[in-house]
């Protein structure tokens, strides 16, 4: 299942907030080669503040092989605050019913059928998080082949807001991706998934009682 960790809860989750930097260190440092700041083999940003949620997938030796990162809109964020000239004559928002969802990845050392299933397992687990905490929209930065990919083979309502631009080695851009039960019933349909996948425990109490 997907864990939700934050700065409050981490203490539950052993050295998970730590092995998901590690990941995020082999996937964007050492794979893909961005100039981000690093320490001991760990990835790390200025919007790695108490206000973000990690969703994270552990394997059963409670190694991270999958994450993305969730923030609110209404604090500083990626997008607005060092790529605003992705978004073409949109209105960067502020509102708690718009979040970022950035650093999403999976371990790149799993074979391919793990590996889908980790990724499909994490974009369930953003519509079930969204859901829950009454996101209707998330906005993403990713490369524009990975938002076909894989948000669009999950049958999610998403609308390019610029036009995709070279950065490095990729075409990226910034997406709107709906989240409705619509959307996260359609997703759990093409994936084959049917039950939730956010794991229920340490779940502050309010989003217990809604995914039970």
């Amino acid at each position: 299942m997907v864990d939700v960790v934050t700065w409050e809860n981490a203490h539950l989750f052993g050295s998970a907030l730590v092995f998901h930097h590690r990941l995020r260190y082999r996937l964007f440092v050492e794979r893909q080669g961005w100039d981000v700041p690093c320490f001991h083999g760990m990835e790390y940003d200025q919007f790695d503040t108490p206000a973000a949620v990690y969703l994270l997938l552990r394997d059963d030796q409670d190694e991270v092989r999958g994450t993305t990162r969730l923030i609110p809109t209404t604090r500083p964020y990626m997008i607005k605050e060092v790529w605003p000239e992705l978004v073409d004559s949109h209105v960067l928002p502020s509102s708690t019913e718009i979040w970022e969802g950035t650093r999403f990845g999976v371990e790149p050392g799993l074979g391919a059928v793990e590996r889908n299933r980790a990724t499909a397992e994490l974009v369930l687990a953003c519509l079930e998080f969204g859901l829950l905490n009454g996101i209707r929209q998330y906005l993403v930065l990713m490369p524009n082949l990975i938002i076909r990919r894989i948000i669009g083979a999950a049958g999610c309502d998403f609308e390019l807001l610029g036009t995709p631009r070279q950065l490095g080695s990729h075409r990226v851009a910034v997406a709107a991706v709906d989240v409705s039960h619509g959307a996260l019933a359609e997703a759990r349909r093409r994936f084959a998934i049917h039950n939730p996948v956010l794991n229920p425990n340490h779940l502050p109490n309010h989003l217990k009682e809604e995914a039970a």
